[in-house]
């Protein structure tokens, strides 16, 4: 993620940000200042914990929470994050974000 922060010319998340207090809930990054917070998915492919019905189950309720305290989510696997694919991702909610708050006169 250093990387990518490099290239885009962007402050570094948090790491393992705690978005609910009352909840152990965690994102593996965030920007709480923009409400982007990021998920690395792991076991895509090998049936991790992410993939199987508890987890998957466990994942939505905390995903819907993110939403509803009005975050916005980008979801990568490891290898995505490797290969550099956040970078467009997160370079585009970077230009929504400057649309609205143009659009709003701010």
């Amino acid at each position: 993620m250093d990387t990518i922060c490099k290239i885009l010319k962007i402050p570094k998340p948090q790491k393992e940000y705690r978005f609910e207090p009352t909840r152990r809930w965690r994102v593996d990054y965030c920007w709480p200042e923009w409400k982007l917070a990021i998920e690395i998915e792991g076991g895509v492919w090998s049936r991790g914990r992410h993939v199987r019905g508890g987890g998957f189950l466990k994942d939505m309720e905390k995903y819907n929470t993110l939403t509803i305290k009005g975050y916005h989510l980008l979801r990568f696997t490891p290898k995505e994050l490797r290969e550099g694919i956040p970078i467009v991702w997160i370079k585009a909610f970077l230009w929504e974000m400057k649309k609205e708050v143009k659009h709003n006169g701010n």
